[in-house]
């Protein structure tokens, strides 16, 4: 995924209200920026860190611009929780994810059930129905998720479990918007129902995807496969 636009740097002040930052622009003016993240942002908070926001010239929008990323530990982080479904859908659709390869259609936002998953793919053999996570904690070497508790991520779990009950393929996709990790886990001490869900799905056969991906100022990408492991 390539920004059309160039962003805008500048330095974090605070978040707060979870969707909401105050960010230091380079020319010294303070803006609002949107924050997508509605969890704890665990490890990928710091006061007076670099970050970049998007433009959004609407005027339907009470904030004018949107928080994609910060600057931890040297590299960039991606925070925009919409960036991963985009990467996802755009790399099953373009073939670029191996385990994921070979479906003539691909669609967005598909209902089973009662849940909503991101990412509907199917060829004449298979139907496929893929839920994507964005991943920005870090604890140690590994990246962990959820950054908080997550009824609606528990959700989905249960119902991929019905996906693969009915004899459709049902897929987990983490995508680590982070380069400072090599290992991807579930957060046991932040969500302990989740990330015993999750167990239980991948030993039913939901499969489990970590992927991470490069962030820089121009472009989010998806890149290798992680280790998971279930601790």
């Amino acid at each position: 995924m390539i920004f059309p636009n160039k962003l805008v740097h500048g330095r974090l002040i605070k978040r707060y209200k979870r969707f909401l930052a105050d960010v230091e622009l380079d020319n010294g003016e303070i803006v609002v920026a949107h924050t997508s993240n509605s969890g704890s942002m665990k490890s990928c908070l710091e006061e007076g860190a670099e970050v970049f926001l998007t433009f959004v010239d609407d005027p339907k929008r009470k904030t004018k611009y949107t928080w994609e990323m910060i600057r931890i530990n040297k590299s960039w982080v991606g925070i925009n929780t919409a960036v991963p479904n985009l990467l996802v859908y755009e790399a099953v659709k373009n073939q670029e994810i191996g385990a994921l390869r070979g479906y003539s259609f691909v669609k967005r936002e598909v209902k089973f059930g009662d849940s909503r998953f991101d990412v509907f793919a199917s060829n004449e053999e298979e139907e496929c129905f893929i839920e994507v996570k964005n991943v920005s904690v870090k604890v140690g070497e590994y990246a962990r998720f959820p950054d908080a508790v997550t009824i609606r991520g528990k959700k989905h779990l249960n119902t991929l479990m019905q996906v693969k009950k009915e004899g459709k393929r049902a897929v987990m996709v983490y995508v680590i918007q982070r380069t400072d990790i090599d290992k991807f886990a579930p957060a046991y001490d932040i969500d302990p129902d989740y990330a015993t869900t999750l167990k239980e799905a991948y030993e039913n056969g939901v499969e489990v995807y970590p992927i991470r991906a490069i962030v820089t100022p121009e472009r989010i990408e998806l890149r290798e496969l992680l280790p998971f492991e279930l601790e």
